[in-house]
């Protein structure tokens, strides 16, 4: 046997100091009326017990009947009674689950404490009030007494983990006690008409409680384990995301590898396409898209032979039919990551051209998308001025006049004006990012949440 923490001692010998003194209180307060009628103490006995049974188990959560019972023990009986009930429950459970002893000696301190702190305070109100159990008064100090104590036992088990394992209250709480409080509201509402309900129909109305509580507890356990299985679907879901994103990633960094300027050019492109598509008044879901897109517009090189990739020579005839194939590849692999659609349309028309003579569809003007024509603008002018490009990179103003040049052929007139403006206003230098900046571009870990709740329109 695992020899007991410091912190269980301590624990131990507070929680049977409690258990001393609330036995002690329940003798002191016994009365022999208390113990009347017979039958409705074996029938709350028996109620208690057979709900418990059936106890639903869900995300560590526990749903039974036997606090309704314990409650309308305090109401229609008094505090020994309540108190010896609730140490018949304890003691049931204790054996059937094993309960260690120091959380056993927990489970027995907070089942003899919180009867009496409902059961005295109850008499006491309902002495002073003579509110009679068969009117409507008698209906608020019993929901009153059910949260109330049923605050006062989470509170007693909680502490005791608080104090022998460190754990946090705030975290007990919001994990364990408000998921199950809209449950606890109704159960006390429920259990304040039955009282009512009792003085005229006598123990028909527990039976009738019993049945519907059986009901109504399987109801709420079938609602808690849905929101289980949905929070375990959403961690499938993240875990998918991350796997696919991850393949997605791992191309791109291999093909930087191969070619050290991809990370850059991605990057470069990527900032360029959403500068321009802010400037040109896209939607927040847009300018993700375009930046998006650039990042990922030239995944599809992985088909390039190295005699292309890292080549300087003119292009074949048979080389250029492959460099023509880089959009297409590059849209069929994105388009197998559930939700990134959208991008991959964005990557197969980056090499249109608005007088019909690009590539792969040979789409003209408006038939393009309007980001794929920022992506194109934004691709020509970072491959001139780039430092690492396949070309000699040419100045800021000699890229700005070819751009003008091509605006209506090649490119779309309307957004070079655009993009022009976005480059005087950040000045001619703006964004020549570096291997460190496609990282940051990146954002792995954010690009996982958002794939896993996808942000695109399509």
């Amino acid at each position: 046997m695992r020899a007991m923490s410091r912190r269980e001692k301590v624990a131990l010998v507070l929680e049977l100091a409690l258990l001393a003194a609330a036995l002690a209180v329940a003798a002191t307060l016994s009365r022999a009326a208390d113990w009347s009628p017979i039958g409705l103490v074996a029938a709350l006995l028996l109620f208690g017990l057979l709900s418990d049974l059936r106890k639903v188990h869900t995300n560590g959560l526990r749903i039974s009947g036997l606090f309704p019972a314990l409650v309308l023990s305090m109401t229609l009986l008094g505090p020994a009674p309540a108190v010896a009930i609730s140490l018949v429950f304890a003691t049931v459970d204790i054996v059937r689950e094993r309960t260690p002893l120091t959380r056993a000696i927990n489970n027995l301190a907070a089942l003899a404490v919180f009867p009496l702190v409902g059961a005295v305070p109850f008499a006491a109100l309902v002495a002073d009030t003579g509110a009679q159990p068969n009117s409507a008064s008698y209906a608020l100090p019993v929901v009153a007494v059910y949260l109330a104590t049923n605050l006062v036992n989470f509170l007693l088990i909680a502490g005791h983990h608080v104090l022998v394992s460190r754990n946090s209250l705030r975290d007990m709480f919001d994990r364990m006690y408000l998921p199950l409080l809209p449950y606890e509201l109704c159960m006390s509402l429920f259990t304040a008409g039955l009282v009512i309900f009792y003085a005229s129909a006598g123990l028909v109305a527990l039976a009738l409680f019993a049945v519907t509580l059986v009901v109504f507890q399987h109801l709420v356990g079938e609602l808690l384990a849905s929101r289980e299985r949905a929070d375990e679907l959403a961690k499938r879901t993240m875990a998918l995301a991350a796997l696919q994103m991850g393949v997605l990633v791992a191309m791109l960094r291999t093909l930087t590898l191969r070619d050290k300027m991809t990370a850059r050019h991605s990057a470069a492109v990527s900032r360029y396409a959403s500068e321009l598509a802010t400037a040109a008044g896209c939607t927040p879901e847009e300018i993700d898209l375009a930046h998006t897109a650039g990042l990922l517009h030239d995944i599809g090189k992985f088909i390039f032979p190295d005699s292309i990739l890292s080549g300087s020579h003119k292009l074949t005839d048979e080389e250029w039919e492959i460099v023509k194939r880089h959009p297409e590849q590059g849209a069929k692999v994105v388009k197998e990551i559930d939700g990134y659609g959208p991008v991959a349309d964005i990557i197969l028309c980056h090499h249109e051209r608005i007088d019909g003579k690009g590539y792969p569809r040979g789409l003209v003007g408006e038939e393009i998308p309007r980001i794929s024509r920022m992506i194109s603008i934004a691709d020509t002018y970072d491959t001139m001025t780039a430092r690492d490009s396949y070309r000699s990179p040419v100045s800021p103003e000699e890229a700005i006049a070819e751009l003008r040049r091509v605006a209506g052929a090649q490119l779309d007139a309307e957004l070079v004006e655009v993009f022009l403006g976005v480059l005087r206003s950040k000045g001619v230098s703006f964004q020549h990012a570096d291997d460190a900046d496609f990282e940051a571009e990146l954002g792995f870990e954010r690009r996982v949440g958002e794939h896993a709740e996808p942000r695109f329109a399509a």
